[in-house]
């Protein structure tokens, strides 16, 4: 399917068609699918699912742990996610679409880019349907491709904190609003899903005062470069 890239290959092209009668990840009800865990939890290693932008936030936030991302050939291994979904009070889209968080509401496979407090660019993929309003913060990657110029935009040099937290993320890969509303499967972007089998980590999501009972934080486990570790 041209939206779903299997383990270890690029994903390319828009959305696509799933054949009739079959089921899907996204159709569970969000905060209560497999996605879903006791906070803290860690999952035994088990191999990544193919990446499947039709999917529900929480269940691509999961399989997006171990996919490399590039932007422009900079970037390096997600380790670590938040899910955001429309019913979600602690989602910009939960009040309607604006101006502001119209990406949020594209095709999915879209990339949302949002500024936080007036000074980091984060960035999201978009997921689930075009129009529903649900989208995927990547918290934090492991540098590995492009560290002189992620060195020279956050301006220091220790591996561990280039890209440790969503506004680090934004910065050290050149985030920007022009990068709004573009595709997370076409340049400048290269999003490859991971391979191998992972241990993944999940807990209530970072910075929020709202549905904070919900586990939609998901982390490679023992990652030195998480943003904050599970407890």
């Amino acid at each position: 399917m041209p939206a779903t890239g299997r383990t270890g290959a690029f994903i390319s092209g828009p959305a696509g068609h799933r054949p009739e009668g079959a089921s899907r990840e996204g159709d569970r009800r969000p905060g209560t699918g497999a996605s879903d865990g006791e906070p803290g939890h860690v999952a035994p290693p088990e191999a990544p699912p193919a990446l499947d932008f039709e999917s529900a936030a929480p269940d691509l936030a999961r399989a997006l742990i171990g996919a490399m991302l590039l932007v422009d050939g900079v970037g390096g291994r997600i380790v670590e996610t938040e899910a955001y979904e429309r019913e979600d009070p602690a989602s910009h889209s939960h009040r309607g679409r604006t101006r502001r968080n119209a990406a949020m509401f594209g095709r999915p496979g879209d990339v949302y880019v949002y500024r936080s407090y007036g000074l980091h660019w984060c960035l999201n993929i978009v997921c689930r349907t075009a129009g529903h309003g649900a989208a995927v913060l990547i918290r934090a990657l492991e540098p590995l491709a492009g560290l002189d110029a992620m060195r020279e935009r956050r301006r220091l040099g220790d591996l561990r904190l280039l890209c440790a937290g969503p506004g680090r993320v934004g910065q050290a890969l050149g985030i920007s609003s022009v990068h709004d509303g573009l595709r997370v499967d076409a340049p400048p972007f290269e999003l490859r899903a991971a391979s191998g089998r992972l241990p993944i980590s999940c807990g209530p999501r970072i910075g929020i005062s709202k549905a904070i009972e919900h586990p939609w934080r998901f982390g490679l486990a023992g990652s030195p470069f998480l943003s904050r570790p599970f407890r």
